[in-house]
């Protein structure tokens, strides 16, 4: 008796991850759904075991989570999947992991911004253009068929890249295809409730001065032209917001479906930061600019963040009626 006793203090114990899926289309709990627990590693993701969710929506995965590695759970339901992070040293017992009911019809979702950044040289252009969706609703629009998100691009040279974000989650590669309409592709990648965003990048033939016409395909509330800086934007029915000013990019409004537009000059490196400047009359040293595509994320950031302190100025500056 004595010996079975110190064999079992001496076999180390591990809490198993255990847990509920609930449907927060239904408020109730999901059975069936396929709860697979992964470890993350310099291999990228490995699945290490999988369990379903029973009547309750209940799951357990008698694996041991201790260590330095972090967990990820994905959960596939309704064709959709979702990730749930376990960090090291996080609990892994009681979870709540979260679905919803899938609809092939978009609901409440819709594109709150979308943002062109042009990039003309050398009789190519390179677009980088971005989606944000906005979900308000209980139910996730997935289209495996059809695709989601819809884009125009004429005339594209080579492939499309494109990455997708899933609300609190990192870029990941989406795949795209091309539709039986004329330049227009989509893409496929389920719009969850919460914000999705879609990062796309692709050539186009250009000549610098011609007009470059485009369509907005899908239903924006906001749809904006960025120009880098030592290019000029121009074209009919643009509104003019104004310049960046850490990159000194130009920034365009566009209201309807369609634009004609025509960019002129040489893309130009932005303005060095005041605080890189030397006064001390040493040496200075010089840093080398990335290209604007490079910078992509930060300009529209900075350029949604311009339009909505330019929307609180204006709130600021009506008169207030009684």
């Amino acid at each position: 008796m004595k010996l079975a006793a110190l064999l079992l203090i001496s076999v180390p114990a591990f809490a198993a991850v255990t847990g509920t899926v609930i449907n927060r289309t239904t408020g109730q709990p999901q059975a069936g759904a396929t709860v697979a627990l992964n470890k993350l590693g310099q291999g990228g993701i490995e699945m290490i075991d999988q369990a379903k969710s029973d009547a309750q929506g209940k799951f357990t995965i008698n694996t041991d989570t201790s260590g330095p590695i972090p967990h990820l759970i994905r959960t596939a339901y309704d064709g959709v999947t979702y990730n749930h992070m376990l960090p090291p040293g996080s609990p892994t017992s009681n979870l709540t992991i979260d679905v919803y009911s899938s609809s092939k019809q978009p609901g409440s979702a819709k594109v709150s911004k979308h943002m062109l950044l042009f990039e003309p040289s050398n009789g190519q252009m390179l677009v980088n253009e971005s989606f944000i969706y906005t979900n308000d609703g209980k139910t996730a629009w997935n289209d495996s068929d059809g695709g989601t998100l819809h884009f125009f691009a004429p005339n594209v040279s080579g492939r499309i890249e494109a990455k997708a974000s899933a609300p609190g989650g990192m870029p990941i590669g989406a795949p795209v295809a091309k539709t039986s309409k004329p330049d227009i592709y989509s893409v496929d990648f389920p719009v969850k409730p919460g914000e999705t965003r879609f990062d796309l990048t692709y050539t186009v033939p250009y000549t610098d001065g011609s007009p470059y016409e485009g369509k907005v395909v899908t239903k924006d509330e906001n749809t904006y032209l960025i120009a880098p800086n030592g290019i000029t934007l121009a074209g009919d029915g643009l509104s003019d917001l104004g310049v960046e000013p850490r990159t000194q990019a130009h920034i365009f409004g566009v209201s309807g479906g369609s634009y004609k537009i025509t960019l002129t000059g040489t893309e130009a490196a932005p303005p060095p930061a005041a605080d890189q400047t030397d006064s001390s009359g040493g040496p200075q040293i010089e840093q080398i600019m990335p290209r604007v595509f490079n910078q992509a994320k930060l300009i529209l950031a900075l350029a949604v963040g311009i339009l909505a302190l330019g929307f609180i100025l204006l709130y600021r500056a009506t008169p207030t009626r009684s």
